[in-house]
């Protein structure tokens, strides 16, 4: 399968889709921090879902008449409900910031929209306000070999929902939101107290690892089993 993961920077996903044997792209407006820049998309993730012509950092031009799935991180700094108290200034709509989440909102609705049978977008809880539509699934790291919690919600069109594949005891939570707040517990407090936007937004391998074996599979078995 021909696989973009939009809105990716880590290449977790990336990298899951490419063990398996796929033609996977990351693509996000930052260089990628998973340390293949061939795989890597730099630019603007709607240009690159709307396939064509898509140039990875090594100068490869790659023809994409049209994606066999899509996964999309769509940014969500301006409309998580972890960040709702931003919302409001002396009791009044903070309208500069509900601009900015409505936004983030079109994004997601553009992703959604493409033209594609497979598309998955990652999202925390959005905040009420924005009236985003219902997600099919919430999941946890915990779920998958990671020992934290943080809930994270998936709209899946034209895929089963994620199984869990290994479910472990959590001892904390991932970039806790009250972290500056005091609203956790001494254990937590300092967890990526420096980039904590940026860590909080990578995706666990395992989760990357279940969504390649589940939604796409390992296709160098089938190529083995046809010689």
């Amino acid at each position: 399968m021909r696989v973009l993961i939009a809105c990716e920077e880590s290449q977790e996903v990336c990298k899951a889709f490419r063990a398996l044997g796929h033609e996977a792209y990351s693509c996000d407006i930052q260089e990628p921090s998973g340390g293949r820049p061939e795989w890597h998309v730099l630019g603007d993730a709607l240009k690159a879902i709307m396939g064509g012509q898509v140039t990875t950092m090594d100068g490869q031009v790659h023809e994409v008449e049209q994606w066999d799935m899509i996964i999309a991180f769509v940014p969500c700094t301006k409309t998580s409900n972890a960040g709702a108290r931003h919302l409001y200034k002396g009791g009044k709509l903070n309208l500069t910031r509900y601009y900015e989440g409505l936004c983030g909102k079109a994004l997601f609705l553009a992703v959604w929209a493409a033209d594609c049978d497979k598309v998955v977008i990652e999202n925390p809880t959005p905040s009420k306000i924005f009236d985003y539509p219902p997600p099919t699934q919430a999941i946890q790291p915990y779920q998958y070999g990671h020992e934290y919690s943080k809930k994270t919600l998936l709209w899946e069109r034209g895929v089963q929902p994620l199984e869990p594949t290994c479910i472990v005891e959590p001892v904390a939570t991932w970039c806790p939101s009250g972290s500056y707040s005091g609203g956790h517990g001494e254990q937590y407090k300092g967890m990526f107290t420096t980039d904590r936007a940026k860590n909080r937004a990578k995706t666990f391998p395992g989760i990357a690892q279940a969504m390649a074996a589940q939604w796409g599979g390992d296709i160098r078995e089938d190529k083995n089993e046809s010689i």
